[in-house]
């Protein structure tokens, strides 16, 4: 098993998945463009935030498993991925805390405007009557567009400041807020209006894309502060940047348009310099307890590939099966049983959509769980029994229509 590692992770990490019997290739600086030309033998690939395009799968034929060291999936074409019949998991959760407190760092900065008081002393001047004037958080309304991993942990944070929090998403219910003592708001435009802080805090995705849009800009109250420590293609940064002046908004950021691809570079954008803005080049989830704990799940998604060929926070795996038809074949453990009854299937016409198989104590039988979308009829049944001297018993169930 070979494994290219194309972005940073820790050396204790690294020793970890040599100890699984793999051929760990370290490259932390390479760029997306060059992926292709290292793929050719690589059966896993582990990525941060470089992108992984349907050129680079091309080129992988080896290529079983990506695997994000991170939360989300948007820098890699999992369509083609699905397509090409490669693994894709993330590290949901693992840097909750450390994007939750860099939310509330810019918050509190906004409040207080911490960034512009310290480069005044720093000038040399003593400007207490300026940056005394502060509205303070307890009390004051915090919504977050999004309850995952991180709004709840920013939500908990938020609470323990005293502040009142109010959340929407699309899997969010009132009993659920109700659960973690919250409100509930039922869409994004009834959670701007209410919001004295707005925050986001979603997936991206298809539906996802721009849903923060300038009606939802244009509905925040004038003075709101605006957090945005998930993504960039979320909020239509073109509107934010004209409306901010006009409502007097300040903006805290984590993630820019346009960002470069690379740890150094240069970098402009006019929305740096719009009204009240404190930004951070996309460092949410750059603390050393984030960073520990997305190394861990990423050698606990590859152990579990290599040892149980499972792979855990798979997202591009069908959860509806179009399998209506269960053939159970219980069979003596002989050397092509299965691929026996296989061929019957395929002169059959019967496509497989699952299969799995279970050898009993003894290791003298098994059983092989077949599911199909087409119904195997009784010449095919009959064909698979006439393996007499290899199958047992065949059975065949109509699984139940549970769309």
């Amino acid at each position: 098993m070979k494994v290219l590692v194309a972005d940073r992770l820790n050396d204790a990490s690294l020793d970890e998945m040599r100890t699984l019997g793999a051929e760990v290739v370290y490259l932390p600086e390479l760029e997306s463009k060059d992926l292709p030309g290292q793929l050719s033998d690589v059966n896993v690939l582990v990525v941060r935030g470089t992108p992984v395009d349907a050129r680079a799968m091309t080129a992988g034929q080896a290529l079983n498993l990506i695997v994000r060291a991170g939360a989300g999936v948007a820098n890699i074409d999992v369509k083609t991925a699905s397509e090409r019949g490669i693994y894709v998991a993330d590290c949901p959760g693992k840097n909750a805390s450390g994007v939750a407190e860099l939310t509330l760092t810019l918050i509190g900065c906004l409040d207080r405007r911490i960034p512009d008081a310290v480069a005044s002393l720093r000038a040399g001047r003593w400007e207490k009557e300026e940056f005394a004037r502060a509205s303070g958080l307890r009390g004051r309304t915090l919504g977050l567009a999004g309850f995952g991993h991180v709004g709840r942990a920013v939500a908990r944070m938020a609470r323990a400041l005293g502040m009142e929090v109010l959340a929407w998403s699309r899997s969010l219910t009132p009993h659920r807020a109700a659960e973690h003592d919250i409100g509930y708001a039922p869409g994004l435009m009834a959670l701007a209006r209410a919001s004295d802080v707005f925050s986001v805090h979603l997936d991206l995705n298809e539906r996802t894309s721009g849903i923060i849009s300038r009606s939802v800009l244009e509905a925040l109250k004038d003075g709101a502060y605006f957090v945005n420590t998930a993504r960039s293609e979320l909020v239509d940064y073109a509107a934010l940047a004209e409306l901010a002046p006009k409502k007097g908004l300040r903006l805290g950021l984590d993630v820019l348009p346009q960002e470069p691809d690379t740890r150094h570079g240069i970098y402009t954008n006019s929305i740096v310099d719009t009204a009240l803005v404190y930004a951070t080049p996309h460092i949410g989830a750059s603390t050393d307890e984030a960073q520990i704990a997305i190394a861990n799940e990423t050698v606990r998604i590859l152990r579990s590939f290599i040892v149980k060929g499972e792979v855990p926070n798979v997202v591009n795996i069908s959860m509806a099966s179009r399998a209506r038809y269960l053939l159970v074949v219980r069979h003596l453990d002989k050397l092509g049983a299965i691929a026996n009854v296989l061929n019957v299937l395929k002169r059959h016409g019967i496509n497989i959509q699952e299969l799995e198989n279970t050898v009993f104590e003894g290791g003298r039988a098994g059983c092989c769980k077949i599911r199909t979308d087409t119904r195997p009829g009784e010449a095919c049944l009959s064909e698979i029994m006439a393996f007499s001297d290899e199958v047992l018993h065949v059975d065949l169930v109509t699984l139940p229509n549970l769309a």
